[in-house]
């Protein structure tokens, strides 16, 4: 082949390519854990960029530190689940909309012993009661996620004595400062160790604590690896653990650098009915772990 035939191809095959189509750029998606762990972003991701010629950058982390990453402009679009400050932070002026995309439960994890006796129970705020009464281990994220969140919700509707700690943390040389309510026992029975899902449930295991999850998190970790999981939902059902995800495009009158053409291309993807038919469809060994909630959606 000739050397200006093969530039000719070369640029044939740069200019054909799906990423060239799509200008060429890289959505950065800051997202909570619980996406990634699950394993759904490794079925919705390849499909988005399948059907759109847009490549995802994921940054996996808490839903608090998804939402800073936002209010920085440092990522193009947030995928989280914490509502009331997804709402908030485009209220704000961060994010230029929400679109809700799907929901699963959250459910309360326990060793087979089950020392505090919560197994069946309905009430999460009962069990979560009667794990402090009985100063049974109990291990949380205590990192701001969308989980976190909804884990101290639960020990305010409790009713036992809680304190507060501020403790500075460093995450990529960044300084910031985290607050977070805790009943008593903090570092003896109640253990508050900073992590993302999976490895709360490594060290919950370890130690056949109980502990609190998304859902789908704990059907990738205890039917999804060989590994399995020693432990069970003891406590699930209640109305209170219901767990909605939404999709937030940073806003681009606030953040005019930001790759909004192509984060609003995701949001909509993902409430469209083929995005929606990969959400039902996707399963953990047969168990649904995620439920779409724009399905039918003609966008």
């Amino acid at each position: 082949m000739s050397m200006r035939r093969y530039i000719a191809f070369s640029l044939f095959l740069v200019f054909a390519s799906p990423a060239w189509a799509a200008g060429g750029v890289v959505l950065k998606m800051a997202t909570t854990t619980s996406t990634e762990n699950s394993g759904l972003l490794d079925v919705l991701i390849p499909a988005f960029t399948e059907e759109t010629g847009i490549r995802v950058k994921v940054f996996a982390k808490g839903t608090g530190a998804a939402l800073r990453d936002g209010m920085d402009g440092n990522v193009d679009v947030v995928f989280v689940h914490a509502r009331k400050r997804e709402e908030r932070f485009v209220a704000e002026g961060y994010g230029a909309y929400r679109l809700g995309v799907m929901h699963n439960d959250f459910v309360i994890l326990g060793p087979g012993r089950d020392p505090a006796g919560i197994k069946g129970m309905s009430q999460a705020a009962l069990a979560f009661r009667k794990i402090a009464e009985t100063r049974s281990h109990f291990v949380s994220r205590g990192d701001d996620s969308g989980t976190h969140t909804k884990e101290q919700a639960l020990w305010r509707a409790s009713g036992v004595h809680l304190s507060r700690k501020t403790t500075e943390i460093f995450r990529k040389g960044k300084k910031r400062t985290l607050t977070f309510l805790y009943p008593g026992g903090l570092g003896r029975w109640y253990l508050s160790i900073g992590q993302g899902m999976g490895k709360v449930l490594t060290f919950a295991e370890e130690k056949q604590a109980y502990t609190f999850s998304d859902r789908g998190t704990y059907l990738k970790f205890r039917y999804g690896r060989r590994q399995g999981l020693d432990l069970g939902i003891l406590c699930q059902g209640d109305p209170v653990l219901y767990n909605p995800y939404g999709i937030i495009p940073l806003n681009p009158k606030r953040f005019p650098h930001v790759a909004f053409r192509q984060a609003d291309r995701l949001a909509r993807w993902l409430v469209s009915p083929h995005a929606q038919r990969l959400i039902a469809g996707y399963r953990i060994a047969g168990r649904q772990a995620f439920f779409p909630d724009a399905l039918g959606n003609e966008r």
